[in-house]
């Protein structure tokens, strides 16, 4: 019988090599895994479950449109309608969009940094940088002029996109800095200032009339797939940001490897379609939206510029993506306003919204998503009252929900189960060109990010007795090195070449991972004992429904404190918190006899009856330490909520620890005294 597989096995197609597969590949000299330089070039991660054809982002494009040529590809709202351009057009339009990048003198490996909202300029800007032979390089709409600087001096930006007329001030401020820049170009409104090499959009497209397209060609002929295309900035949660070099295979291999995980079907068999609306200088959004929807002929919607104001849900209702993606924070927003919903209600209809809920959260906890056969109830049950509250958030088409960035609450995923909605966790870092690892339909688990993508590879360095080790990843996505500094390169690949994640994990027996900590974020007390703080911020959120954002203290100190910030409604234009209690935090109050309205009147000690309860919560979640030093001992409720424009979150709503350390200080020192 053996030797009968291995004759069917044999007369297949044979493997090829890594050497055969090689030979067939024009790679730029390489001596080293990494480099520090723009114009640099790296050796592959290939062996033989990394087999791929090494391509650059201009091949994937060509294939692409050869495939969904006519496919509708981008869509963007105007005067309430979509207008949409088909694969062609898109293609076509980021080559003219190159050459005059070209003409405004874009030099080889030099960037182009755009900043501003998703848009599909911020697509043509993006690839046509990467045709022009040039760095694409994203700035986060909410940087400071002086952050905006660092990006742009650090790339040698020789041109900036900006959005509007409130992002191209911030680069006036900093403008006499930047020696390298030649040229600004505004995407999104008239230009309200004349200023020298400052384009309106349509203008910039004219620009390049007289490149020839066979310069242009010339130049994307000579760009090897083992160079820099992409420069991703780290939100900068600690120190100034690094520029993260990723190559064309980085960006290439990912888009199609990760995708597949995640269960991404390409077009000819059925177009996915999506929203773009997250930061695509957050590695997360751009691979997601920009690179795999090329890879695939997916067809992205652009939200509005308020989307995270709330015009999100309005888009999706329109919009009806086949699959979305969310940071915890957006898919706790989500949560906010289905609770208010409900809140809202009559008796009846909150009396069938439990029942539903209850019975497909237990269906969930029970391995319904294994493919098992739905029971009869939580059928009924989804399809009179979960379908309509999926319809509530436009994700009633929604086949595949994904959430990245960051740690997502376990609150937040049961909450979704309880609406029939899987969230798939990936997991992975700008260094590791997004995902390293991937939920999705073929490999779920509760409370786990999912299994290593396919032709990735993985290890846990330094284990303890329990299993858990820093994360290790190994793959053509593990980045080129970060921009100019080698110190912090060879910090963060270890002399064998794999890229060391900073985070705490464990596997069980069939290859799914469970992050448990992040070692910089380790507390280690006075008394030496290792506490991850996650797990026991998560348990206090958990416990006590009032509270918005809970920070453990304690490195170094004698005993664990906390920091705690009431939920409370935004500001819509700023996105600021307000002194308003969130209707959530206002009926918790009313249930306990508080006639509490705002945060104000709370905070210090003001209000006995939430004290109490928060004091109740937390001896809850003491209760279960698994040690003396492991229980929170003092906490103190901070007069606003945490929020990016506080700084105490960053882009993509992770919290910036040593940032809330400084702002705090006084505080904090008061729980030692």
């Amino acid at each position: 019988v053996e030797d009968l597989l291995k004759l069917v096995a044999n007369t297949g197609e044979e493997k090829e090599s890594v050497e055969e597969v090689l030979s067939n590949v024009s790679l730029a000299p390489a001596q080293s895994l990494w480099t520090t330089e723009a114009s640099g070039s790296v050796k592959l991660r290939m062996d033989e479950d990394c087999l791929q054809e090494p391509i650059t982002v201009h091949q994937m494009f060509k294939a692409s449109v050869e495939k969904y040529n006519s496919l509708w590809a981008l869509a963007t709202r105007k005067k309430d309608k979509w207008e949409k351009i088909t694969f062609s057009e898109y293609y076509h339009r980021c080559r003219t969009a190159a050459r005059s990048f070209l003409k405004l003198g874009l030099e080889r490996f030099h960037s182009v940094a755009i900043l501003g909202f998703n848009s599909a300029e911020w697509f043509f800007s993006a690839v046509g940088t990467i045709f022009a032979g040039g760095v694409m390089t994203g700035i986060y709409a909410t940087n400071s002029p002086e952050a905006c600087h660092h990006v742009a001096s650090d790339s040698k930006a020789n041109i900036i996109v900006v959005e509007n007329q409130k992002q191209l001030d911030k680069i006036l401020q900093v403008r006499d800095r930047l020696p390298h820049l030649k040229a600004i170009v505004q995407y999104s409104g008239p230009l309200q200032k004349t200023v020298s090499n400052l384009y309106s959009w349509e203008e910039f497209m004219e620009l390049g009339q007289d490149i020839p397209e066979k310069d242009l060609d010339e130049i994307i002929r000579s760009q090897k797939a083992n160079q820099c295309c992409v420069l991703i900035y780290t939100s900068g949660t600690t120190g100034k940001p690094k520029g993260v070099m990723l190559s064309h295979d980085n960006i290439t291999w990912t888009a199609h490897h990760a995708s597949r995980a995640g269960d991404v079907q390409p077009a000819n068999s059925r177009q996915e379609s999506l929203v773009s609306y997250l930061p695509l200088s957050h590695i997360a959004a751009q691979i997601y939206d920009l690179w795999t929807g090329i890879q695939w002929g997916e067809l992205v919607y652009f939200a509005q510029p308020d989307a995270l104001k709330g015009t999100l849900i309005s888009t999706l209702k329109d919009v009806h993506p086949s699959s979305h993606m969310g940071v915890p924070r957006v898919w706790e927003k989500m949560m906010e306003k289905i609770k208010e919903g409900i809140a809202h209600s009559g008796y009846l209809k909150k009396k069938m919204v439990t029942w539903a809920m209850t019975l497909s959260l237990e269906a969930h906890q029970k391995g319904i998503n294994k493919g098992e056969e739905r029971p009869f109830l939580f059928s009924l049950a989804d399809s009179l009252v979960l379908e309509k509250l999926r319809a509530e958030l436009g994700l009633s088409e929604c086949l595949k929900f994904f959430s990245g960035a960051a740690p997502i609450g376990k609150e937040t995923v049961e909450f979704f189960l309880a609406l029939n909605i899987i969230l798939y966790e990936a997991y992975g870092m700008s260094e590791s060109t997004g995902p390293h690892f991937m939920s999705g339909p073929k490999a779920y688990r509760l409370a786990s990010c999912g299994k290593v993508v396919p032709g990735c590879k993985f290890k846990l360095a330094n284990e303890d007795g329990d299993g858990n080790g820093e994360v290790c990843f190994w793959g053509r996505n593990v980045f080129m090195g970060y921009l100019n500094l080698e110190d912090k390169t060879r910090e963060t690949l270890d002399k064998d070449g794999w890229l060391r994640s900073g985070d705490l994990g464990r596997a069980d027996k069939d290859g799914f991972l469970y992050i448990t900590g992040r070692m910089k974020e380790l507390i280690i007390t006075a008394g030496g004992e290792n506490i991850p703080p996650l797990p026991i911020e998560d348990a206090v959120k958990k416990e006590i429904p009032i509270i918005s954002n809970a920070m453990l203290i304690g490195d170094n100190r004698k005993f664990l404190s906390m920091l705690l910030t009431l939920k409370c409604s935004f500001n819509a234009e700023t996105m600021e918190p307000t002194d308003n209690l969130s209707l959530e935090a206002l009926e918790c109050c009313q249930q306990l006899g508080s006639q509490a309205k705002k945060v104000s009147d709370i905070t210090g000690e003001k209000d006995k009856e939430v004290y109490q309860f928060i004091q109740n919560g937390i001896d809850n979640v003491n209760s279960r330490a698994v040690s003396n030093a492991q229980r929170i001992q003092k906490w103190t409720v901070l007069p606003k909520d945490f929020s990016v424009s506080g700084g105490e979150l960053g882009p993509t709503m992770k919290l910036r620890r040593p940032v809330v350390l400084e702002l705090y200080r006084q505080e904090i020192e008061k729980f030692y005294m």
